[in-house]
């Protein structure tokens, strides 16, 4: 998203769902932009480039929040029911997460400890997680079509288990279980990931079938694979389509098709990534 004096937008409410987005400003804005959200959250945002001292304004509560020089990769983490408003010059770039107390609480009870009641708020906070992964999912903003569901409901496990051990306002009772799934629960599980290679099953709709809390799930899951859901499903992407262009002559767009990718520069660039060749060349080495 890029704003600039020409934006019109001076509100954003956040629905119910997790949610990243890159923000930056190719212009001085005329007018804060209020945000808030739908259901109880937290807004995490990472600043991507230093901010001058003048060249950004934030409020909380209505209250200003002074901030001075803010360094790149340095964080925000704002309780979304303080409606925070900000304000910024042009050369303002940050990604924003949106990520919902429910997501948070059911982590915090996952790791063994009591639920979240709020988070400690922080501005321009020196947090190396909250940067690093800022940094690794900014090259997949903008491509819809790679972000798929399961990854999307990982970050937000992620995000909210850092949210709840490092700004949560609660304590732990109990150590975290660390055993992995029952026979079935993996054979129900692999099963249905076989059956939706498209991506856009939930993390909710596998431990709903497995009897277990999401975040209980993507542990479980985790401890019994070796990799979470959506490395597991891309794995088996990629193995179905390599016996798909071993064996036939089949145009790539219609390979993308039939092993979940939404398009074919989605598909080449998985498959680059995961085997470190092109569908193209792997195909020519390996067809029968």
């Amino acid at each position: 998203m890029r704003l600039d004096e020409s934006s019109t937008l001076r509100t954003h409410r956040y629905a119910d769902r997790f949610s990243v987005v890159r923000v930056e400003t190719t212009g001085t804005l005329l007018e804060p932009v209020r945000k808030s959200s739908s259901v109880p959250a937290v807004l995490v945002s990472v600043f991507m480039q230093p901010v001058a001292t003048r060249g950004y304004r934030l409020w909380v509560d209505g209250a200003t929040v002074p901030t001075g020089p803010i360094p790149a990769f340095r964080a925000n983490v704002i309780d979304l029911a303080t409606e925070p408003a900000t304000w910024g010059a042009a050369g303002i770039d940050y990604v924003h997460f949106h990520v919902r107390y429910d997501a948070i609480d059911e982590t915090a009870a996952e790791l063994g400890y009591e639920r979240v009641g709020g988070v400690r708020p922080v501005v321009a906070k020196d947090d190396i997680v909250l940067a690093q992964i800022a940094k690794n999912v900014l090259p997949f903003l903008g491509r819809a079509s790679e972000a798929d569901a399961l990854a999307l409901d990982r970050l937000e496990l992620i995000l909210g288990a850092h949210l709840v051990q490092r700004y949560g306002a609660t304590k732990q009772r109990r150590t975290a279980s660390s055993g992995g799934l029952a026979n079935w629960q993996r054979q129900r599980a692999t099963e249905l990931l076989r059956a939706n290679l498209d991506g856009q099953l939930r993390l909710a709709d596998l431990a709903r079938a497995c009897g277990l809390s999401v975040s209980h799930f993507a542990r479980a899951f985790k401890a019994s694979f070796g990799v979470p859901c959506h490395r597991w499903l891309t794995e088996h992407r990629i193995q179905r389509a390599q016996e798909i262009l071993a064996v036939k002559d089949t145009p790539l767009a219609d390979v993308a098709d039939q092993c979940g990718f939404s398009d074919q520069a989605a598909f080449t660039r998985t498959f680059h990534r995961v085997v470190g060749l092109t569908p193209g060349r792997w195909r020519r080495e390996h067809s029968k």
